[in-house]
């Protein structure tokens, strides 16, 4: 695996790359947004997975992970923040990052982080090329008011599209709706969509649903429902057909 650091605490870097070498991965590291915005963008498809920090010299983090998003939609981003606040943490999901780890961390947590975001991503790569050589466009869910498409990666509500949904929003989705009614737990959906063990963070989860439930309420009623105390749950059977 081909890894850009992108993390101006030079201590830091010299911690992970020790672990990082242990993994057998080729790591590059950046040490400002400018200097990690140039070497991303000399070979964009030539990298595996992106780590950023979002408190860097000379240009932000994020506005780095946007310029990153501008030449690839696909390569995967784990945040390293020592933000604490929910609004970054959305902001940065926003600007395209795939999961966050917030400082400080212990290092073999991102590297199970890594891993999991790696093996992810790579089976997203496997279906995608499976989907573009099957001819089988049928719906693999669908419920009164929803069905969904694995090979196409599309979900419709009342037959309107639910817009611009990325891998992991499809992920949760897919994993929500294809057992309606069943509530999950946060540890649940963090372990079955992001593939990694329960670390005590649930926020990534809220974030996904947050920017989930705005992109369906585009095109129609909300399906996915908070059980409090609990978890979250998809439930379409009182939605009524416009």
């Amino acid at each position: 695996m081909k890894l850009l650091m992108i993390e101006d605490n030079k201590s830091v870097s010299e911690m992970m790359q020790m672990f990082f070498q242990k993994e057998g991965w080729n790591v590059s590291f950046a040490y400002d947004g400018i200097e990690a915005v140039k070497m991303f963008n000399e070979d964009p498809e030539s990298w595996d997975m992106i780590t950023l920090d979002l408190n860097l010299p000379k240009k932000d983090g994020m506005e780095v992970a946007k310029e990153i998003r501008a030449k690839s939609q696909t390569v995967p981003i784990i945040m390293l923040t020592a933000r604490d606040s929910d609004s970054d943490q959305v902001l940065g999901f926003e600007m395209g990052a795939d999961d966050y780890v917030t400082k400080p961390f212990s290092p073999i947590t991102l590297v199970a982080r890594i891993k999991a975001l790696q093996r992810r991503a790579h089976t997203e790569q496997q279906a995608a090329v499976e989907d573009q050589q099957s001819e089988n466009y049928a719906f693999q869910i669908t419920t009164k008011h929803f069905k969904l498409n694995t090979n196409t990666r599309e979900a419709y509500l009342d037959d309107k599209l639910i817009p611009d949904l990325t891998p992991k929003e499809f992920e949760l989705l897919k994993t929500l709706a294809q057992k309606p009614r069943q509530v999950f737990s946060r540890e649940q959906l963090l372990e079955l969509v992001w593939d990694y063990e329960y670390y005590g963070d649930e926020r990534t989860v809220d974030a996904h649903v947050k920017k989930l439930r705005q992109k369906i309420e585009r095109v129609g009623p909300q399906v996915i429902q908070t059980v409090w105390g609990v978890g979250y749950k998809f439930d379409d059977s009182e939605v009524d057909s416009k």
